[in-house]
């Protein structure tokens, strides 16, 4: 599976729009390849660099099996709540220095993870991944 965004190539900065700093809205995602037998997809959105240890910008649930892409500024499934202690999207908006934002789809053999907090996020999408994409965005604040 390959994921993608018209808004920054892989391992390249995230414009300013999609941050704390600009309009704060997710960026459009695109993929392809997803392995058949795919129920559903979760994507999760997190920072490994936070000072405190990984900081969970966005994590979204139930996206329907036959989603190639999830368009700026949209929610495409069910969001489950992140370390900004809400749910939607929360972008880039490191304290200090340049952070690597991942942006991880995951594809699942259930329709629906049973995942209402982080930590069974992770643990539900990793037992029920048959397949897995990444795409890593940097930021610095000005």
């Amino acid at each position: 599976m390959k994921l993608r965004s018209d808004a920054f190539m892989d391992g390249s900065l995230i414009p300013v729009k999609y941050t704390c700093q600009g309009d704060d809205m997710n960026p459009a995602l695109k993929w392809d390849g997803a392995p058949e037998g795919t129920k559903s997809f979760a994507l999760i959105v997190d920072d490994p660099d936070a000072p405190m240890g990984t900081w969970i910008h966005w994590l979204v649930k139930g996206i329907p099996s036959n989603a190639r892409e999830i368009k700026e500024d949209s929610v495409p499934g069910i969001e489950v709540g992140n370390s900004f202690g809400s749910e939607p999207y929360g972008g880039p908006c490191p304290p200090s220095g340049t952070h690597r934002y991942f942006f991880k789809l995951y594809a699942l053999d259930v329709e629906m993870l049973d995942a209402d907090n982080s930590d069974d996020f992770y643990i539900e999408a990793e037992k029920h991944k048959i397949a897995e994409a990444f795409l890593m965005g940097r930021y610095k604040k000005s």
